[in-house]
Protein backbone atom coordinates (compact mmCIF):
# COMPACT_ATOMS: atom_id res chain seq x y z
CA UNK A 1 0.00 0.00 0.00
CA UNK A 2 3.13 2.41 -0.33
CA UNK A 3 3.71 4.53 -3.11
CA UNK A 4 2.00 8.09 -2.81
CA UNK A 5 0.50 10.09 0.10
CA UNK A 6 -3.38 8.62 -0.02
CA UNK A 7 -1.58 4.79 -0.31
CA UNK A 8 0.72 5.67 2.48
CA UNK A 9 -2.20 7.28 4.76
CA UNK A 10 -4.33 3.99 3.97
CA UNK A 11 -1.31 1.58 5.24
CA UNK A 12 -1.49 3.97 8.04
CA UNK A 13 -4.88 3.84 9.04
CA UNK A 14 -4.80 0.11 8.59
CA UNK A 15 -1.62 -0.19 10.98
CA UNK A 16 -3.81 1.52 13.93
CA UNK A 17 -6.88 -0.87 13.03
CA UNK A 18 -4.58 -3.53 14.19
CA UNK A 19 -2.48 -2.07 16.70
CA UNK A 20 -5.54 -1.42 18.66
CA UNK A 21 -7.46 -4.24 17.73
CA UNK A 22 -4.63 -7.28 17.07
CA UNK A 23 -5.70 -9.83 14.42
CA UNK A 24 -5.57 -14.00 15.34
CA UNK A 25 -4.90 -16.53 12.48
CA UNK A 26 -7.76 -18.31 13.50
CA UNK A 27 -10.41 -15.50 13.81
CA UNK A 28 -9.11 -13.81 10.21
CA UNK A 29 -8.84 -16.93 8.53
CA UNK A 30 -13.01 -17.22 9.53
CA UNK A 31 -13.47 -14.04 8.29
CA UNK A 32 -12.18 -14.85 4.89
CA UNK A 33 -14.33 -17.84 5.01
CA UNK A 34 -17.13 -16.17 5.91
CA UNK A 35 -17.07 -12.90 3.90
CA UNK A 36 -15.36 -14.62 0.43
CA UNK A 37 -15.72 -18.25 0.59
CA UNK A 38 -19.09 -19.45 2.41
CA UNK A 39 -21.19 -17.36 -0.57
CA UNK A 40 -19.16 -18.69 -3.21
CA UNK A 41 -19.28 -22.04 -2.80
CA UNK A 42 -17.36 -23.21 0.59
CA UNK A 43 -13.99 -23.80 -0.98
CA UNK A 44 -10.75 -22.00 -1.34
CA UNK A 45 -7.01 -22.92 -2.28
CA UNK A 46 -4.59 -22.54 0.58
CA UNK A 47 -2.27 -20.23 -1.15
CA UNK A 48 -5.17 -17.85 -1.54
CA UNK A 49 -5.58 -17.98 2.48
CA UNK A 50 -1.51 -17.39 2.89
CA UNK A 51 -1.36 -14.21 0.11
CA UNK A 52 -4.44 -12.55 1.87
CA UNK A 53 -3.02 -12.93 5.61
CA UNK A 54 0.39 -11.57 4.44
CA UNK A 55 -1.06 -8.73 3.91
CA UNK A 56 -2.75 -7.86 7.55
CA UNK A 57 0.60 -9.32 8.82
CA UNK A 58 0.25 -12.95 9.30
CA UNK A 59 2.68 -15.14 8.40
CA UNK A 60 2.54 -18.33 6.78
CA UNK A 61 3.17 -20.29 9.66
CA UNK A 62 0.38 -18.68 11.48
CA UNK A 63 -1.52 -19.08 8.30
CA UNK A 64 -0.91 -23.29 7.98
CA UNK A 65 -1.12 -24.33 11.86
CA UNK A 66 -4.51 -22.05 12.15
CA UNK A 67 -5.94 -23.95 9.56
CA UNK A 68 -4.63 -27.05 10.84
CA UNK A 69 -6.60 -26.33 14.05
CA UNK A 70 -9.56 -25.16 12.37
CA UNK A 71 -9.87 -29.09 10.46
CA UNK A 72 -9.16 -30.41 14.17
CA UNK A 73 -11.97 -28.69 15.54
CA UNK A 74 -14.16 -30.17 12.38
CA UNK A 75 -14.80 -26.53 10.95
CA UNK A 76 -12.60 -27.16 7.29
CA UNK A 77 -12.20 -30.09 5.61
CA UNK A 78 -9.11 -30.58 3.61
CA UNK A 79 -8.54 -31.49 -0.08
CA UNK A 80 -6.09 -31.70 -2.98
CA UNK A 81 -6.24 -31.23 -6.40
CA UNK A 82 -2.31 -31.98 -8.18
CA UNK A 83 -0.03 -30.12 -6.44
CA UNK A 84 -2.28 -27.70 -4.27
CA UNK A 85 -4.29 -28.04 -1.26
CA UNK A 86 -7.76 -27.19 -0.67
CA UNK A 87 -10.22 -26.36 1.76
CA UNK A 88 -13.88 -26.57 2.31
CA UNK A 89 -15.98 -25.86 5.12
CA UNK A 90 -17.55 -28.72 6.85
CA UNK A 91 -21.55 -28.72 6.98
CA UNK A 92 -21.72 -27.63 10.24
CA UNK A 93 -19.21 -24.52 10.02
CA UNK A 94 -21.57 -23.92 7.04
CA UNK A 95 -24.61 -23.85 9.17
CA UNK A 96 -22.85 -21.30 11.42
CA UNK A 97 -22.06 -19.08 9.43
CA UNK A 98 -24.95 -18.50 7.36
CA UNK A 99 -26.36 -18.31 10.90
CA UNK A 100 -23.60 -15.14 11.86
CA UNK A 101 -24.28 -13.88 8.32
CA UNK A 102 -27.79 -13.48 9.17
CA UNK A 103 -26.54 -11.19 11.94
CA UNK A 104 -24.23 -8.86 10.19
CA UNK A 105 -26.19 -8.95 7.04
CA UNK A 106 -29.73 -9.13 8.11
CA UNK A 107 -30.28 -5.80 10.24
CA UNK A 108 -33.35 -4.93 13.12
CA UNK A 109 -33.58 -7.11 15.87
CA UNK A 110 -37.09 -8.06 16.97
CA UNK A 111 -38.64 -5.73 18.94
CA UNK A 112 -40.33 -7.97 21.38
CA UNK A 113 -39.08 -9.71 24.62
CA UNK A 114 -39.34 -13.22 26.30
CA UNK A 115 -38.91 -14.83 29.55
CA UNK A 116 -37.10 -17.96 29.93
CA UNK A 117 -37.54 -20.80 32.49
CA UNK A 118 -35.39 -23.32 32.66
CA UNK A 119 -36.37 -26.78 33.57
CA UNK A 120 -34.19 -29.69 33.81
CA UNK A 121 -30.93 -31.15 34.48
CA UNK A 122 -27.72 -28.62 33.62
CA UNK A 123 -29.47 -25.53 34.31
CA UNK A 124 -26.10 -23.83 34.74
CA UNK A 125 -24.66 -24.65 31.33
CA UNK A 126 -27.73 -23.97 29.47
CA UNK A 127 -27.69 -20.30 31.40
CA UNK A 128 -24.04 -19.45 30.62
CA UNK A 129 -25.12 -20.34 27.02
CA UNK A 130 -28.22 -18.06 27.13
CA UNK A 131 -26.36 -15.31 28.74
CA UNK A 132 -23.72 -15.49 25.58
CA UNK A 133 -26.46 -14.81 23.48
CA UNK A 134 -27.39 -11.89 25.12
CA UNK A 135 -30.14 -12.95 27.66
CA UNK A 136 -29.80 -11.23 31.38
CA UNK A 137 -30.20 -13.86 34.14
CA UNK A 138 -32.70 -13.16 36.66
CA UNK A 139 -32.17 -15.91 39.18
CA UNK A 140 -30.29 -19.61 38.91
CA UNK A 141 -33.13 -20.71 35.86
CA UNK A 142 -35.16 -17.80 34.93
CA UNK A 143 -33.22 -15.21 32.29
CA UNK A 144 -35.05 -12.63 29.89
CA UNK A 145 -34.01 -11.51 26.40
CA UNK A 146 -34.59 -10.50 22.69
CA UNK A 147 -37.53 -12.86 20.97
CA UNK A 148 -34.92 -14.34 18.84
CA UNK A 149 -33.46 -17.99 17.96
CA UNK A 150 -31.01 -18.83 21.07
CA UNK A 151 -29.38 -22.19 22.54
CA UNK A 152 -30.60 -23.88 25.22
CA UNK A 153 -34.37 -23.62 24.92
CA UNK A 154 -35.11 -27.32 25.21
CA UNK A 155 -36.88 -28.77 28.35
CA UNK A 156 -37.72 -24.55 28.78
CA UNK A 157 -41.14 -22.43 29.70
CA UNK A 158 -40.88 -19.45 27.64
CA UNK A 159 -43.23 -16.63 28.02
CA UNK A 160 -43.77 -13.75 26.41
CA UNK A 161 -43.03 -10.53 27.83
CA UNK A 162 -43.96 -7.19 27.10
CA UNK A 163 -43.74 -3.06 28.57
CA UNK A 164 -45.98 -0.43 27.51
CA UNK A 165 -43.54 1.69 29.50
CA UNK A 166 -40.70 2.93 27.64
CA UNK A 167 -39.27 4.49 30.54
CA UNK A 168 -39.70 1.16 32.50
CA UNK A 169 -38.18 -0.36 29.96
CA UNK A 170 -35.15 1.37 29.95
CA UNK A 171 -34.83 1.32 33.91
CA UNK A 172 -35.21 -2.05 33.35
CA UNK A 173 -32.50 -2.84 31.05
CA UNK A 174 -29.85 -0.33 32.93
CA UNK A 175 -30.36 -2.60 35.63
CA UNK A 176 -29.92 -6.06 34.24
CA UNK A 177 -27.25 -5.44 31.15
CA UNK A 178 -24.11 -3.74 31.35
CA UNK A 179 -24.12 -1.72 27.80
CA UNK A 180 -21.54 0.42 28.68
CA UNK A 181 -18.66 -1.90 27.50
CA UNK A 182 -20.49 -2.40 24.09
CA UNK A 183 -21.00 1.13 23.41
CA UNK A 184 -17.45 1.74 23.75
CA UNK A 185 -16.80 -1.06 21.09
CA UNK A 186 -19.22 0.56 19.20
CA UNK A 187 -17.23 3.76 19.48
CA UNK A 188 -14.23 2.02 18.47
CA UNK A 189 -14.94 0.57 15.24
CA UNK A 190 -16.26 4.29 14.25
CA UNK A 191 -13.13 5.96 15.07
CA UNK A 192 -11.01 3.65 13.11
CA UNK A 193 -13.00 3.12 10.07
CA UNK A 194 -14.55 6.49 9.66
CA UNK A 195 -11.11 7.72 8.72
CA UNK A 196 -10.87 5.28 6.33
CA UNK A 197 -14.48 5.36 4.91
CA UNK A 198 -13.98 9.02 3.82
CA UNK A 199 -10.20 8.57 2.02
CA UNK A 200 -12.44 5.85 -0.22
CA UNK A 201 -14.80 8.63 -1.34
CA UNK A 202 -11.83 10.66 -2.13
CA UNK A 203 -9.75 7.73 -4.19
CA UNK A 204 -10.61 4.17 -4.85
CA UNK A 205 -8.63 1.87 -3.48
CA UNK A 206 -7.02 -0.36 -5.75
CA UNK A 207 -8.56 -3.70 -5.78
CA UNK A 208 -6.04 -6.24 -3.30
CA UNK A 209 -6.58 -2.92 -1.09
CA UNK A 210 -10.18 -3.06 -0.69
CA UNK A 211 -10.24 -6.51 0.12
CA UNK A 212 -8.25 -6.09 2.88
CA UNK A 213 -10.38 -3.00 4.02
CA UNK A 214 -13.03 -4.84 3.34
CA UNK A 215 -12.01 -7.80 5.87
CA UNK A 216 -11.02 -5.66 8.61
CA UNK A 217 -14.34 -4.03 8.49
CA UNK A 218 -16.20 -7.20 8.47
CA UNK A 219 -13.97 -8.80 10.83
CA UNK A 220 -14.00 -5.41 13.34
CA UNK A 221 -17.59 -5.28 13.03
CA UNK A 222 -18.34 -8.65 13.46
CA UNK A 223 -16.37 -9.05 16.48
CA UNK A 224 -18.28 -6.23 18.24
CA UNK A 225 -22.00 -7.02 16.82
CA UNK A 226 -21.77 -10.74 17.65
CA UNK A 227 -20.62 -9.77 21.61
CA UNK A 228 -23.74 -7.10 21.76
CA UNK A 229 -26.64 -8.46 23.51
CA UNK A 230 -28.43 -6.66 20.43
CA UNK A 231 -31.16 -5.44 22.32
CA UNK A 232 -34.94 -4.12 20.42
CA UNK A 233 -34.47 -0.61 19.76
CA UNK A 234 -36.97 0.60 22.24
CA UNK A 235 -34.46 -0.17 24.90
CA UNK A 236 -31.83 1.01 23.89
CA UNK A 237 -30.16 4.82 24.56
CA UNK A 238 -31.29 7.59 21.54
CA UNK A 239 -27.30 8.39 21.41
CA UNK A 240 -26.94 4.14 21.14
CA UNK A 241 -23.42 4.09 18.55
CA UNK A 242 -24.49 0.65 17.10
CA UNK A 243 -27.28 2.37 14.79
CA UNK A 244 -24.44 4.59 13.74
CA UNK A 245 -21.70 2.08 13.28
CA UNK A 246 -24.37 -0.17 11.27
CA UNK A 247 -24.78 2.60 9.04
CA UNK A 248 -20.96 2.92 8.45
CA UNK A 249 -20.38 -0.55 8.39
CA UNK A 250 -23.71 -0.96 5.26
CA UNK A 251 -22.50 2.42 3.70
CA UNK A 252 -18.30 1.47 3.76
CA UNK A 253 -19.36 -2.46 2.47
CA UNK A 254 -21.14 -1.72 -0.29
CA UNK A 255 -18.77 0.92 -1.64
CA UNK A 256 -15.85 -1.69 -1.14
CA UNK A 257 -17.70 -4.63 -2.89
CA UNK A 258 -17.22 -3.56 -6.57
CA UNK A 259 -13.23 -3.31 -6.37
CA UNK A 260 -13.35 -6.57 -3.97
CA UNK A 261 -15.41 -8.76 -5.88
CA UNK A 262 -13.43 -8.05 -9.17
CA UNK A 263 -10.35 -9.02 -7.40
CA UNK A 264 -11.68 -12.05 -5.92
CA UNK A 265 -12.62 -12.94 -9.09
CA UNK A 266 -9.19 -12.28 -10.54
CA UNK A 267 -6.94 -13.93 -7.96
CA UNK A 268 -9.39 -16.62 -5.92
CA UNK A 269 -9.60 -20.22 -7.07
CA UNK A 270 -11.24 -23.64 -6.03
CA UNK A 271 -10.26 -26.85 -7.15
CA UNK A 272 -12.46 -26.02 -10.67
CA UNK A 273 -11.16 -22.92 -11.10
CA UNK A 274 -12.11 -19.02 -10.36
CA UNK A 275 -14.17 -18.15 -7.52
CA UNK A 276 -17.49 -16.13 -8.57
CA UNK A 277 -16.89 -12.61 -8.86
CA UNK A 278 -21.15 -12.26 -7.34
CA UNK A 279 -23.72 -15.17 -6.77
CA UNK A 280 -26.82 -15.24 -5.59
CA UNK A 281 -25.58 -15.14 -1.95
CA UNK A 282 -23.13 -12.10 -2.07
CA UNK A 283 -26.22 -9.96 -4.29
CA UNK A 284 -28.60 -11.19 -1.20
CA UNK A 285 -26.13 -9.57 1.10
CA UNK A 286 -25.83 -6.32 -0.70
CA UNK A 287 -29.18 -6.05 -0.94
CA UNK A 288 -29.72 -6.18 2.82
CA UNK A 289 -27.09 -3.43 3.29
CA UNK A 290 -28.92 -1.62 0.36
CA UNK A 291 -32.11 -1.63 2.75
Amino acid sequence: MAGNGADDRVAELVENILAQTPLKAAGFIVTIYGDVVEPRGGVVWIGNLIETCAAVGISETLVRTAVSRLVAAGQLLGEREGRRSYYRLSKRAGSEFASAAHVIFGGSEEDSWRLVHLTGAEAEERMQALERAGYARLDPRLAIGPARPAPALADSLILRADSPDPKALAAFVRAYWNLAPHAAAYRTFLDQFEPVARLAQKRPFPPATALTMRLLLIHRFRTVLLHDPRLPAAALPEDWPGSEARRLFAAFYRHLSPATDEHIARTFLNGSGPLSAMTEDTERRLSLLEA
